[in-house]
């Protein structure tokens, strides 16, 4: 990645960790409450989508036909998502983000995450607090696709199922996370403690998850890997080609593309 991504994406990774994990990390008096973080998180990612996608602009990063596939992906996922929308745990777009983090890069798959939830929500009418969060996981799904090793064949697409099994159970655990601290009030062995130890909230955290979301957790991970390892070889040579058209460098681009 080039410099200035880098410097963005390591403001986008402060952001995350202060949107989602300050339950863990602020004091009990600070008084944040979801109702009036979530607004503010909002307007905070938006402009920093918009700064990435000018860094890698300005380092020559992406040009113009790679911001046309930006938008036909996120289209399409759009477009995919309300096909699953979690129902049952089918989730339809992960593999998408998966396989287009992976083969464009980390910044752009951080862009992509999140204009692919920001435009399902609006085709869909789920825009509320919750979006920001869902946008900010996601992009970070896609993130981490484009930093894994550059294998191939075989290994590659069992390398990113596996990969988009675990990213999606962790989505989920973020995503309670970002809600589980107002949902049982203080009262009970799943509740959030203010002011309580570090590990003590996090296993109180896991044990929510498994007693709330853990069937659709699971079946957001295998719909992700069985829908990775059925298209990906299709997607990945068709993004690969999509890929060397847009120029994403100067020189020659190498066949798994870059971010």
């Amino acid at each position: 990645m080039r410099p200035r991504v880098v410097f963005v994406l390591v403001f986008a990774a402060l952001i995350s960790v202060a949107a989602f994990g300050w339950p863990l990390i602020v004091a009990p008096e600070a008084g944040l409450a979801q109702g009036v973080d979530a607004p503010w998180l909002f307007a905070l990612l938006l402009p920093l989508v918009v700064a990435v996608v000018l860094a890698e602009l300005s380092s020559d990063g992406i040009d113009a036909k790679a911001v046309a596939v930006l938008g036909v992906l996120s289209a399409l996922g759009a477009a995919l998502r309300p096909l699953g929308a979690g129902t049952g745990g089918v989730e339809t777009v992960f593999f998408l983000l998966v396989l287009g983090g992976r083969v464009f890069g980390p910044g752009f798959g951080f862009v992509l995450g999140n204009t692919a939830l920001f435009a399902s929500a609006l085709l869909t009418g789920g825009v509320g607090p919750w979006l920001p969060y869902q946008m900010l996981g996601a992009a970070w799904v896609a993130l981490g696709a484009g930093l894994l090793p550059r294998w191939r064949g075989g290994a590659e697409l069992a390398l990113l199922a596996v990969y988009g099994a675990a990213a999606a159970l962790v989505y989920g655990l973020l995503l309670n996370l970002s809600f589980w601290p107002f949902a049982l009030g203080t009262g009970s062995a799943l509740s959030f403690q203010p002011g309580a130890p570090l590990a003590e909230n996090l296993s109180r955290l896991v044990v929510f998850s498994l007693a709330t979301s853990l069937a659709w957790d699971v079946g957001r991970a295998v719909t992700t890997a069985v829908l990775v390892l059925a298209t990906g070889p299709v997607l990945l040579r068709t993004l690969r080609r999509a890929a060397r058209r847009a120029v994403f460098d100067r020189g020659p681009v190498s066949p798994g593309g870059s971010g």
